[in-house]
């Protein structure tokens, strides 16, 4: 059986944001449609079916609720360690 595919995109500034925003999310085509588009722009894409699931069932432009911050923290740290831009910015 073929899954549908989910995607959430998350945006978090700590100079803005008390916590990470749900900016974009979706399921089937439109989940297709925001990864290809995230890998377009180069925006890293991190793939975890079951963080995917529950964030594309929260209301997009909330932020992110406080049983989800140690998961998402995960998910962002492994982006800045990975992500070239992040490390060019950031001068690392």
């Amino acid at each position: 059986m073929n899954k549908l595919r989910r995607a959430a995109a998350l945006r978090y500034d700590p100079e803005q944001d008390s916590a990470p925003l749900l900016v974009a999310a979706g399921t089937g085509f439109l989940g297709e449609q925001l990864e290809k588009k995230a890998r377009e722009y180069q925006i890293p894409v991190v793939k975890d079916e079951s963080l995917a699931e529950v964030l594309t069932g929260l209301d997009i432009g909330r932020e992110i609720p406080p049983y989800l911050y140690q998961l998402v923290a995960e998910v962002i740290a492994f982006v800045m360690k990975t992500d070239s831009r992040y490390k060019t910015e950031k001068g690392s």
